[in-house]
């Protein structure tokens, strides 16, 4: 018997694709469906951002802001 051993519900993860800061002193990243703009500066220093691709956990953007992209 396991006690206190809940059954959780998996965590659904995929790649997604995010900005990253290129400063080095810098270490913000943000994912691509969050952006408020579409300008490539980093929002914490100013300094310009690189897209990457990370495998992370799914998070969905319901901003009425936000126009997702048709797949």
């Amino acid at each position: 018997m396991a006690f206190g051993k809940k059954n959780q519900a998996e965590i659904k993860e995929e790649e997604t694709k995010i900005w990253v800061c290129t400063s080095d002193d810098c270490n913000c990243w943000m994912r691509d469906n969050f952006r408020t703009n579409q300008e490539n500066k980093c929002p914490m220093c100013g300094s310009p951002m690189e897209q990457e691709n990370k495998v992370l956990q799914v998070v969905e953007n319901n901003s009425l802001y936000y126009k997702q992209e048709e797949k």
